[in-house]
Formats: structure tokens, C-alpha cells, sequence
């Protein structure tokens, strides 16, 4: 899974505060997917869910992570026509598709040939010419891809799937599901930076949460951007500046493009999406940043209930930023 640390909470996330109806408060953390959890709910009963989360983690690293050799994801990749497809790789397939088609490819879940030929999975990056690149893109395109009953069905040999711009959130989005079924009336839920936050705080205030500035480099010391508060919402920041290679001088970032091919080269260096699930604004937010400022401004026109915060580099080679109406009401400090 990808390593998405673009977004932090704030620490006032987890300062003390009065709980109603004797709630416990639990704070769950760890490591998983590559990457970072941190959970924080109450809960009247006293549930401490840590087994359950940790379950929840594992199913889907076992359904739809390219890390896991076994995975479904895996055997699919390799042609195994034996492979049963479970509930969790059929949600983000379908929400891959939905969001490939909504974005007219700019976000195409059949990038797999190239971000492993970039680099970006297990194996190194390949030196890679002109000719390699054409090559490996006529195996992306989310249109020859297509499901028949259980089994998938690829229309040109060699495509392979890559759910990684949608799963850490989707598996945010089941987490908080399974808390909704248990009852649970007030969580935050980060994986990866991924977030969803369930009402408010007992104590009536709403969940804040930190988008970082952008880095020039990798190592340097995080720093806030803006603070969001934050209610019933998804919330998944994808970036340019921490995952990246560099070859002769040049930087190029984890998002390819795949309409040519290459890693993007353009000025926006974050973007930070809200939507009504995690998993929607994952996808949306890694699209978003291979589209660039220009054409997600307008596709987010057409799209219902969907907020943006941009961080790009200015012609004054400064850092600026750019935020829908509906993400600036919910911007507390900036």
C-alpha cells in the first residue's frame, strides 16, 4: 500500500475532554500497509477493538495489496483464472472503474505496468527509453478490463491491476463501518493519512485535523499548512513531494500520468480532497494531482459534494494555494 503521510493530526486531536454518557476513550496505533494507523474512539460499552482492527487490516492486504504475493490482487495479476474475488477487491474495483470513467482515465486503476517499471512497486525501477514507455502504456487502459461473474476479464495480455490510490482509504472506510455497526457515535480513523471522522468529539467540539506544507526535501522537519475541523467526512491528501525518485538531476513524483506515460512534471505539489467516504477522496485527490490545478478546478465544477485544497509552486517560486468554498468554510487556522 502506499505510503500517504501527507496528512497528520493535530495534536489537539487528542487532548483530554469531557466525555458524556461514560465513555472510554481508546487510541489505537500501529503499523500497517506500508505505513501508519492511528484510531481514536469512545465507546460507552468499554470495547477495546484493537484484535478486530487488526483483523480488518489483514483482510484487505490479503484481498488487494500488491505486497502480499498471495494476495487476490497478486494471483489476478498473474493470470490465475483460479482466484475467487472476495467483497473487498469487487468494492475497489468498481470504485476504481467509477472514478476511472469520471476522470476520463486521468485516474486508471490498469496503471500497474508502468508504476512497477517506474519503480513504484517491488521491483527497481527500469532504465527505461521512449520506446519501453509506448509500449507499457498500450497495457493501460481501464476500458479493456471488465468483470463476468466472479472472474475478471483482461482484453490484452499483461495488464495488470494497482488499487493502490484507492485501498488505504477504502480500508478506512470499512474500519469505520464496522464501528458503525458496533454503535460507535464518535471516531477519527487515519490510516496513512487517510481519514474519516464520525460526528463530533463527546464534548461537542469537531475533530481537527493538519495538512502539511510541502517539502523540498524528504527529510526536512513537517510543518502544518492549514488545520481543518473535520465531521462525517473523508478526507485523503495525495503529494509529489515525499515519494519520488531522482535520475540526472531531475525529480520525478510517484503519480504517473497515464496519458503519456511518464511521471507528472507540473507545478501542483498537493492536493487534499473531502468527499462523503475515504475511499472516494483517495482516488479523487491521486487524479486531481496528475490532472493538475487547471483541470481538476473544472472537473471539480461537475462533481456534487466534493471539496479541494491545492498546494502548488507559484511562478514566483513561491508555495500558494487554492481551496473550494466548501474547504475553506471547515479551514480553522491557516
Amino acid at each position: 500500500m502506499k505510503p500517504s503521510l501527507f496528512l497528520i493530526i493535530v495534536a489537539l486531536c487528542f487532548s483530554a475532554c469531557s466525555p458524556t454518557k461514560n465513555l472510554q476513550r481508546f487510541n489505537l496505533a500501529g503499523e500497517a500497509q506500508g505505513t501508519y494507523y492511528a484510531i481514536t474512539y469512545y465507546d460507552e460499552r468499554g470495547r477495546n477493538l484493537q484484535q478486530d482492527v487488526d483483523s480488518l487490516l489483514k483482510a484487505v492486504d490479503q484481498s488487494v495489496s500488491l505486497w502480499v504475493d498471495q494476495s487476490i490482487i497478486s494471483r489476478v495479476n498473474e493470470g490465475d483464472t483460479s482466484v475467487i474475488l472476495d467483497s473487498i477487491f469487487l468494492a475497489n474495483f468498481l470504485l476504481s472503474k467509477e472514478v476511472s470513467v469520471l476522470t476520463n482515465g486521468y485516474f486508471d486503476f490498469t496503471i500497474g505496468p508502468l508504476a512497477q517499471a517506474w519503480g513504484f512497486h517491488r521491483k527497481n525501477k527500469l532504465d527505461l527509453k521512449k520506446e519501453q514507455v509506448d509500449s507499457l502504456k498500450q497495457l493501460v487502459n481501464y476500458r479493456k478490463v471488465r468483470l463476468e461473474g466472479s472472474s475478471v476479464v483482461f482484453e490484452q495480455p499483461g495488464m495488470r491491476f494497482d488499487f493502490n490510490a484507492v485501498a488505504q482509504g477504502y480500508t478506512v472506510d470499512l474500519i469505520g463501518d464496522m464501528f458503525d455497526k458496533l454503535n460507535i457515535e464518535h471516531y477519527l480513523i487515519d490510516v496513512g493519512g487517510e481519514i474519516f471522522a464520525r460526528n463530533q468529539k463527546p464534548d461537542g467540539t469537531k475533530w481537527r485535523v493538519g495538512i502539511e506544507q510541502p517539502s523540498k526535501d524528504a527529510n526536512d522537519e513537517r510543518v502544518i499548512q492549514v488545520i481543518l475541523e473535520l465531521e462525517n467526512k473523508g478526507l485523503a491528501t495525495s503529494g509529489s513531494y515525499r515519494k519520488y525518485f531522482e535520475q540526472d538531476g531531475k525529480r520525478f513524483s510517484h503519480a504517473i500520468s497515464p496519458k503519456t506515460g511518464y511521471p507528472v512534471d507540473h507545478n501542483l505539489l498537493s492536493v487534499t480532497v473531502l468527499a462523503q467516504s475515504a475511499a472516494y477522496a483517495d482516488a479523487l485527490a491521486t487524479a486531481f494531482l496528475v490532472m493538475g490545478l487547471d483541470d481538476s478546478k473544472l472537473l471539480l465544477e461537475s462533481i456534487p459534494d466534493v471539496e479541494a485544497f491545492f498546494i502548488f509552486w507559484s511562478p514566483e517560486h513561491t508555495y500558494d494555494t487554492y481551496s473550494t468554498k466548501g474547504m475553506s468554510e471547515i479551514i480553522v487556522k491557516q
